[in-house]
């Protein structure tokens, strides 16, 4: 199975990139923060019932899972996977980790990353490179015989290490953790917010004037 997440962001992204768009149509989307809660109360009435943010679920999922599972971590820059992974050990003991990779692999290391996967065979592949290259990633080169679940993570694994710092609790109850990250990286994530996010609530409102399908 491939799963990943829906926000604002991905979102336009797939608005404008068919390869993206067309790959997460095989995906099981969970969502993620405020935009698509706003989407939803315009197109249902209401908003829904969790923000099942990676960085909250994954954690939260590994905690709940008893049985002892085979997790790989694939992404993210050199050495973060491997931080990840120990931190997770340290927190959550009774599963078994293993860092496949980093994000910046060249392509002559893919059959050798496909080939640690296929003797692993993880239950759940944590994948963290990005949108939308995580995403185009799986679709295009993980199979049921790499592991049972694949996930696009995004930056799970710099966020739970503490390399970029969370935003207050209190912050993420009010769905405002995009403002503490845009002052966190205005350079990187100024476009992404300041932007973005007015764009995607044009097309949300675009989109309900006009009456589109839901």
């Amino acid at each position: 199975m491939k799963q990943g997440w829906l926000n604002a962001n991905n979102s336009n992204i797939a608005d404008t990139d068919p390869a993206y768009r067309a790959a997460l149509e095989d995906f099981l989307i969970l969502p993620d923060g405020v935009g698509v809660d706003i989407a939803s109360k315009v197109a249902y009435g209401s908003k829904f019932p969790a923000n099942l943010n990676g960085t909250d679920f994954i954690p939260g999922l590994l905690q709940h899972m008893k049985r002892p599972l085979k997790i790989a971590l694939l992404g993210g820059g050199p050495g973060v996977a491997a931080d990840a992974a120990q931190l997770f050990m340290q927190q959550i003991p009774h599963h078994d980790y293993r860092v496949i990779s980093d994000g910046f692999f060249k392509p002559a290391d893919l059959d050798g990353i496909l080939g640690q996967l296929k003797d692993f065979h993880p239950d759940i592949l944590l994948v963290a490179m990005g949108v939308p290259r995580q995403e185009l990633f799986i679709d295009k080169h993980i199979t049921a015989e790499h592991c049972t679940v694949a996930s696009a993570v995004g930056a799970l694994f710099d966020l739970h290490t503490g390399r970029v710092q969370r935003a207050p609790q209190w912050v993420r109850k009010i769905q405002m953790e995009w403002v503490h990250r845009l002052l966190q990286e205005p350079r990187r994530l100024a476009k992404r917010y300041l932007i973005g996010n007015p764009v995607f609530l044009w097309r949300v409102a675009k989109g309900w004037m006009k009456g589109e399908p839901r």
